[in-house]
């Protein structure tokens, strides 16, 4: 069980989207290695490094704005069985999304993280272990 990589949240107009992809592409020196449509929440999403840009109206986001961060994990069940045991509330179980698998949780700490597992893994989503 383990966290392979924290991604940074960043809420955009729709409008917005791709001039943030492009100025971050071009200032980490990195293509975007995720981007899609989320039409069930109305919503489009890219990730940049460890940047995840998620794009919609100012209803759409909404329902997503109180949540600080995307945790990519390696077996999302593992963690939805592992962090009731220390202190951190799941509030809403593992589910399909386009990626893979989510879920969204509250730490101890009241931080709200989405913990995702990808269906497909990247290896460049892997933070280097000291």
């Amino acid at each position: 069980m383990k966290v392979l990589n924290i991604l940074a949240r960043r809420y955009l107009p729709l409008e917005a989207l791709d001039a943030a992809v492009a100025f971050y592409e071009a200032l980490i020196g990195q293509q975007a290695r995720l981007r899609f449509d989320y039409p069930e929440y109305d919503l489009r999403l890219a990730q940049v490094a460890s940047i995840l840009f998620i794009a919609g109206t100012e209803q759409s986001l909404q329902r997503f704005t109180a949540t600080h961060l995307t945790f990519l994990v390696d077996d999302i069940d593992a963690f939805a069985a592992h962090l009731p045991g220390v202190g951190a509330t799941v509030l809403e179980a593992p589910k399909p999304v386009p990626t893979g698998r989510n879920m969204l949780v509250r730490h101890p700490d009241q931080t709200r993280v989405e913990y995702v597992e990808h269906r497909d893994k990247h290896p460049a989503d892997v933070l280097p272990r000291a």
